[in-house]
């Protein structure tokens, strides 16, 4: 008689992992910057059953470029019908609440954690275009929320500018690996710092207590392996998949080939999420229209 033994979630797995490096590993040298504390509020406002839209909008009111920033997106073409907003409540009516909080949450956190560096140039506004493309995939896709779609995208890479300011020399290691066709990004990050910036980023989120979904997606969106394995839960799985379409969709919107990463995984992401190559070209115009619009 064989006995099997059932592993645990992914989910859990991932924590664990974090959990073991964050007190044995190299994770101990990581500064995580703190979750900012209207974050904290935002997260708490929306996981009520009916959030308060009054604490919402104090949130929003409460830092001028904030509230510009809320203001500029409910005006953006992809927005605008009649007059101009003048306020927060009519760009949080125009946005809707989903929206306007996606809005909070990418400033507050680009606030957060500042990047700084020529190998990093307009890190969060290509953080920003890579959420809209998830935000576009999710709302043609059964079974993806767009708001953690969202999320996703602005945290995916977020453990690059949290590495360039606690680790000496990442930056020269960024060089590196853009340059090496020998082997993967995060084995040069591994080789040079015996971490990379999927585990790390996936300790922000942790620490900034995101959904654990949310969490493994990103621990795991260079482990595209994980795209085989059926103890990989299907949110995760699903997360992972529409990740590696969206660069793939923003490398060809850039003219620019595809990453080793679509050319190995590409297809077997595709076949995961249903869509065909006539889907794809279905979306490009409409999806144009979207990036251009921010």
């Amino acid at each position: 008689m064989t006995l099997t033994i059932s592993q645990p979630p992914r989910t859990e797995r991932v924590a664990q992992e974090l959990d073991l490096s964050r007190k044995r590993g190299e994770l101990r040298k990581i500064l995580i910057p703190p979750c900012p504390d209207l974050l904290v509020r935002l997260q708490a406002a929306m996981a009520e059953t009916e959030p308060d839209l009054s604490e919402i909008a104090r949130i929003a009111g409460s830092d001028v470029a904030m509230s510009a920033t809320l203001l500029r997106n409910a005006n953006s073409p992809l927005h605008a019908v009649g007059q101009p907003v003048a306020t927060v409540g009519q760009a949080m009516n125009r946005l809707g609440l989903i929206e306007t909080a996606a809005v909070l949450t990418g400033f507050l956190v680009r606030h957060a954690i500042p990047v700084d560096h020529p190998q990093l140039r307009h890190f969060w506004e290509h953080a920003a275009i890579r959420a809209a493309t998830l935000h576009f995939i999710a709302r043609h896709l059964p079974g993806l929320v767009p708001e953690l779609a969202h999320l996703y995208g602005l945290f995916c890479h977020v453990g690059m500018p949290v590495l360039l300011q606690s680790v000496r020399g990442y930056g020269g290691t960024l060089v590196e690996a853009r340059a090496r066709i020998d082997r993967s990004f995060i084995a040069t990050e591994n080789a040079n710092h015996r971490t990379d910036h999927a585990v790390v980023g996936a300790l922000v989120a942790r620490t900034w207590h995101l959904e654990p979904t949310l969490v493994a997606a990103i621990r795991l969106h260079h482990d595209l392996e994980s795209l085989a394995d059926d103890g990989t839960e299907a949110e995760i799985h699903t997360l992972v998949a529409a990740g590696l379409l969206a660069e793939y969709l923003m490398r060809r919107r850039e003219g620019l080939d595809p990453e080793n990463d679509w050319t190995q995984f590409g297809a077997q992401a595709l076949a995961w999420l249903q869509l065909s190559a006539d889907d794809l070209a279905d979306w490009t115009q409409p999806l144009q229209a979207e990036l251009d619009a921010l």
